[in-house]
């Protein structure tokens, strides 16, 4: 046994020989530490020693913790991707419940109706134009050969039979290009049926929240509807461009064609189109219109829609669009259908098929002779406006000019333009003399007038002493108008004109016998009309049937029921005179050979206004030349570009047609001999025995109208 110490501070316990003294010390180390506390600093106060013990047993090590095997980072990430996905689908779903709740009730959702469509019709049944908000009838997808829905589902949703509304593959395929083509153009990932969603229910907004309410929408459009009637309803309210929605409305936009008739080339260019319609117009920009059809053709192929021979033939003869080399005038008379349509059926419900009396061959003529005279003439006389309406006799119209272009202005001058007749007014004041006794070989003066300060003069400033009235009328002498407009009293003048047609408001003074109250060219065509169908009244009419896309009928022209408004041995007498102004008078330079023609030119104050009204008795026409501000042309008269244009019209639009005569016009006409004796003689006329002469001041008449 080694040396024993003493216990206390600095002492060593003792230990005997066989101890381990490293054992010892560690025993030793746990005992003091298990005796005191934290608080206790080692050796302050003497402690209690045990005995020690000769053999100390030493206690087995407790073994140490193992350490918890640590996770890959593949794990790791695995873990917390199926944390994250979990949340994921939690905000998901509280996301998509918000957006839901902002739409109507599922079981209260309808697709709402398509807007109708009103097709107009010539007389022959050949479309003219179409009238609505999509510019085309809806049509079936039993109507359309297969090639063009299958463009659409080639370019935009090639899994449309197979997926539920919604595309994960395409939209995923979406997101990678747009990152790889970053700061390029971005794709979409809708389907179909997503952006049916949009055209229906949602606005063109490019938002989250629309994305999701379009997903959304489209899932319960899967749902209501099989996979064809979503592709007919999306063919058929799709936008593309210029107005169009739907198939039928492009393919006759772009195309001049239904869209039953599309190649497989006009296909690929219409399936296209819906990417961008402002961009990708084909009237407007060819080239790209074509570079994407290219992209159609390929989709098409690679998906077995078409074949390898077909792609080609149809890359190697890309469609184009119809080059539109007209005004557009026919949509003036669309317009007027229109106007029409409404007070004839009221409410429209459903697409509607509108026959009309316009003749396609006349209307293209209309068009074409006015809009090529104001080309070539029009800047050199100051003209810029003009409008040619034509009727038949009986009222039916069979041309509608409305104006020189629609697509710069849709201001229908046929029925809403009040512009001063003229002298083209003069053949109502003439009707009212006959009417009064008078005959075309009447004699009246034609010599200066004064009428309370007022001094109307002839055109060229010229006076001729006695002359019939068939010479007064056909030579457009002023004078004589205005005597004649105060011997039968100016509210003769204005009761003859509106027994006739004419609605605008007359003011029935001195001036109304030259023409100085407006009227539009619709009155004054049909109130010349009675002139060409033996005096019995006119109700301009445009209108013939009218029947649902069923084939309902809902409107058909009832027989009209006119009532004789001129006397038909003084027609006769009034054509007889009518007759010479184109013989020898102001409107000597018609050109319709063959044709028994009669009229009358007008030329308002400071040459604002050129008209002339010709007719025959299978035609009426009327055209009028002006500037919509009123500004005076640099002297276009009745007799000069309206003469032109009408004849030009004229010989087209009854080039076809057997000529006939003007009613009653076989009464002779007084021989030429007595008329000239008479005229240098002064004998007495019929009507009061003596021929008016030289300078004559007249007195307002008792009726109390005034000049202007």
């Amino acid at each position: 046994m080694g040396d024993r110490r003493g216990t206390g501070p600095g002492r060593h316990e003792p230990y005997f020989e066989e101890d381990k003294p490293d054992e010892a010390q560690k025993a030793r180390r746990r005992t003091a530490a298990s005796a005191r506390t934290p608080s206790e600093e080692p050796y302050d106060e003497p402690r209690p020693q045990k005995r020690p013990t000769r053999q100390k047993t030493r206690l087995p090590e407790k073994e140490p913790r193992s350490a918890k095997p640590r996770r890959s980072i593949i794990g790791r990430l695995f873990y917390w991707c199926i944390v994250l996905g979990l949340w994921g689908i939690i905000a998901m779903g509280v996301l998509v419940a918000y957006h839901a709740s902002k739409l109507p009730p599922i079981d209260q959702l309808a697709v709402p109706k398509r807007p109708p469509n009103i097709a107009i019709l010539g007389s022959d049944g050949t479309l003219l134009a179409n009238r609505g908000e999509t510019g085309g009838r809806e049509i079936s997808l039993s109507e359309l050969p297969p090639y063009l829905p299958q463009a659409f589902i080639a370019i935009e949703d090639r899994r449309f039979y197979t997926h539920a509304g919604i595309d994960p593959i395409g939209i995923g395929r979406a997101l990678s290009r747009n990152i790889l083509r970053a700061g390029g153009g971005v794709q979409g990932g809708s389907t179909l049926t997503q952006q049916l969603a949009k055209n229906l229910f949602l606005t063109q907004e490019r938002t989250a929240s629309r994305k999701i309410q379009e997903a959304i929408l489209a899932l319960w459009l899967e749902r209501k509807f099989s996979k064809n009637e979503i592709l007919e309803l999306y063919l058929n309210r799709v936008y593309f461009g210029s107005g169009a929605y739907g198939v039928e409305a492009a393919a006759q936009k772009y195309f001049g064609k239904s869209a039953r008739e599309v190649t497989i080339a006009e296909a690929a260019i219409l399936g296209g189109l819906v990417q961008s319609p402002s961009r990708l117009a084909p009237n407007r920009n060819p080239d790209a219109a074509h570079a994407r059809a290219s992209l159609v053709l390929a989709a098409m192929q690679r998906d077995g829609f078409i074949s390898d021979a077909q792609m080609k033939e149809a890359l190697a003869r890309p469609a184009d669009a119809q080059k539109s080399k007209t005004a557009n005038s026919v949509l003036y008379a669309a317009d007027h259908v229109i106007d029409k349509l409404d007070d004839l059926i009221g409410s429209i419900e459903g697409d509607l098929i509108v026959t009309t009396t316009l003749n396609p061959m006349m209307q293209a003529a209309a068009e074409k002779a006015l809009t090529e005279e104001l080309a070539t003439k029009g800047q050199k006389f100051g003209v810029s406006q003009g409008a040619l309406l034509a009727m038949d006799p009986d009222g039916a119209i069979r041309a509608f000019v409305g104006g020189r272009n629609y697509s710069e202005s849709q201001f229908d001058r046929v029925t809403s333009a009040r512009r001063q007749p003229g002298s083209a007014f003069k053949a109502f004041v003439y009707l009212a003399a006959l009417e009064k006794g008078l005959t075309p070989d009447t004699l009246r003066d034609d010599a200066p007038i004064n009428i309370k300060g007022w001094q109307p003069e002839n055109y060229a400033k010229e006076y001729r002493g006695p002359v019939s009235l068939t010479e007064a009328l056909s030579q457009s002498l002023n004078t004589v108008a205005v005597r004649l407009g105060l011997e039968v009293g100016p509210k003769t003048v204005a009761t003859t004109a509106q027994r006739l047609g004419i609605k605008s408001k007359l003011d029935a003074n001195a001036s109304i016998a030259l023409g100085t109250s407006a009227v539009t060219p619709i009155e004054l065509v049909s109130a010349y009309a009675s002139f060409a169908n033996g005096g019995v009244s006119v109700e301009p009419y445009v209108i013939t049937e009218v029947i649902t896309r069923e084939g309902d009928l809902l409107y058909t022209r009832p027989d009209a029921l006119p009532h004789q408004v001129i006397d038909p041995g003084i027609l006769a007498s009034f054509n007889v005179m009518m007759r010479e102004t184109l013989k020898s008078g102001t409107a000597k330079r018609a050109d319709l050979p063959n044709w028994d023609a009669a009229g009358k030119t007008g030329t308002s104050q400071d040459f604002r206004d050129a008209w002339f009204i010709g007719y025959t008795g299978a035609l009426v026409t009327g055209v009028w030349l002006g500037n919509d501000d009123n500004s005076p042309t640099k002297h276009v008269a009745g007799g000069s570009l309206p003469v032109e244009i009408w004849s030009r019209f004229m010989k087209q639009a009854l080039a076809k047609t057997k000529p006939i005569m003007l009613p009653a016009s076989d009464v002779p006409q007084s021989d030429l001999l007595s008329v000239l004796g008479r005229a240098l003689f002064g004998s007495p006329s019929q009507n009061n025995g003596t021929a008016q002469k030289g300078p004559l001041i007249l007195q307002p008449q008792t009726d109390g109208s005034q000049p202007n």
